[in-house]
């Protein structure tokens, strides 16, 4: 019998791509398209941002990712939902200003980062595990502050995935599984790649799964070039894989892709080395997740 591996699809993110590949969702209702395209390729998972439909920026608005999670629990295609916790967390330094940080300086205090999470109530959301140079950006999440997210995700029945995008990172992050503020069995994921935190490669996989609790699922991702090879390394070591425009913009040099295609080229990956893809209640019953359709029936 072929393994079973989670697929999640990283539909859109909030980083500055939309003016990059026009196949970037942006309004609520291309987010929930492409994640719907996106399941009915393969993917088991649906992971969401929200972004401002006039400018394509990143946004917190509670409405906007409302009516994307609407969308996608009135179709008819299921997938698991998956918002981000992250919300505002980048410090931009300034020298004028480098207590208040500069333009585009956008933090948000723990109960404003899971409000999104807290209002809808999907099955998983993301949990961004430590602060991290991103490019020249500073992302903040303080111990401190995680400690209060982690709790009021917690007090949800959402299951958090803990984002480690640094080996200091996955140390928290078993931290708070430690102090019981993180729930039996619980999901890790290695981003790779991103500057400037842990490499995309085997030996920091290696490192990082060896570091996990014994009861630990996991998953990992690469960016850009690194996506697809990070999604058969990944698989073969054992975790679940991510695949999506978040991540990766390209479908191979110089073709942009769809994250439908994405989704499909990574499917097909996993099941030339004998994988296969959870369906979505199959990864509620190994995972143990609530709040289907918001806990309504």
């Amino acid at each position: 019998m072929a393994k079973k591996i989670l697929l999640t699809a990283a539909v859109t993110g909030a980083g500055d791509t939309t003016a990059k590949s026009t196949h970037v969702p942006v309004t609520p209702k291309e987010i929930a398209e492409s994640a719907i395209e996106s399941a009915k390729a393969g993917a088991t998972v649906a992971h969401i941002h929200a972004r401002d439909p006039q400018t394509g920026g990143i946004s917190h608005n509670v409405d906007h990712y409302r009516e994307i999670v609407d969308r996608i629990r009135e179709s008819e295609t299921d997938v698991v939902i998956n918002i981000t916790a992250g919300g505002g967390g980048d410090f931009i330094p300034s020298l004028n200003t480098p207590a208040a940080g500069g333009d585009g300086t956008d933090i948000q205090t723990p109960e404003e980062r899971h409000k999104p999470v807290g209002e809808l109530l999907p099955e998983m959301c993301t949990l961004d595990c430590g602060s991290v140079n991103f490019g020249n950006t500073i992302y903040m999440s303080p111990t401190d502050w995680l400690r209060e997210q982690a709790k009021l995700i917690q007090r949800s029945g959402v299951k958090p995935e803990l984002e480690c995008f640094d080996t200091g990172h996955l140390r928290f992050a078993k931290q708070l599984y430690a102090e019981g503020l993180i729930d039996d069995n619980p999901m890790f994921q290695f981003c790779l790649g991103i500057p400037w935190g842990a490499e995309a490669d085997v030996e920091t996989m290696i490192y990082m799964r060896d570091r996990l609790p014994e009861n630990a699922h996991w998953s990992a991702f690469g960016i850009g070039r690194m996506q697809m090879p990070i999604v058969a390394q990944t698989a073969m070591l054992g975790g679940n894989v991510r695949v999506g425009l978040e991540d990766n913009l390209y479908l191979s040099k110089g073709v942009f892709a769809r994250n439908d295609q994405l989704v499909d080229k990574a499917v097909q990956m996993l099941w030339g080395n004998d994988l296969e893809v959870m369906t979505p209640e199959e990864a509620r019953q190994q995972f143990g997740l609530r709040n289907p359709n918001g806990g309504k029936k």
